[in-house]
């Protein structure tokens, strides 16, 4: 206890100098951003940093340099273009995931009725090709049934399709 005791005094005056300095400094840089003559040499310092920057891209632009300006936009668009292409990198990503996941998967009976229908063309295939030989094998060159059914009666027509 005895040494925060002795301590206390030393913080108190620390304190106090501290403060009394900054309001020292406080003061000094108010005068100084009030004098027309510091101003005035802030603004023509400004103004000579302006014109050495335009002089060194003028040169730098004559020597067919990039300027720090140059960089900065390329240096943009390369992140901008970094960023779209791990983007399509994403997408591709998930693409091939869900191929994956679609190969993976056991037919959904898809090719079972694709066989189906095969067979059933097949079958249909076989017998067009058997009344074909049918019509064919009789040896006239009569029209088939139907188109002398139409001519005939109704009656007819009933007995020729049965």
């Amino acid at each position: 206890m005895s040494e925060q005791a002795e301590n206390d005094p030393n913080d108190g005056l620390r304190e106090r100098l501290q403060k009394q300095g900054e309001d020292a400094l406080g003061q000094v840089a108010q005068q100084l951003l009030e004098s027309p003559l510091v101003h005035r040499a802030l603004a023509g310092a400004f103004d000579a940093r302006e014109k050495a920057a335009q002089a060194q891209e003028a040169a730098m632009g004559a020597l067919n340099l990039p300027s720090a300006a140059d960089l900065e936009r390329l240096t943009r668009r390369v992140r901008s273009l970094s960023q779209r292409l791990e983007g399509i990198e994403d997408g591709v990503d998930r693409l091939d995931e869900r191929l994956a996941e679609i190969s993976a998967r056991p037919s959904s009976g898809i090719e079972e009725r694709l066989g189906g229908i095969e067979e059933a063309l097949q079958k249909l295939g076989n017998e067009v090709e058997a009344l074909r030989k049918k019509l064919g094998a009789g040896g006239s060159a009569s029209p088939p049934r139907r188109a002398a059914a139409k001519k005939a009666s109704p009656a007819a027509a009933k007995k020729a399709s049965a």
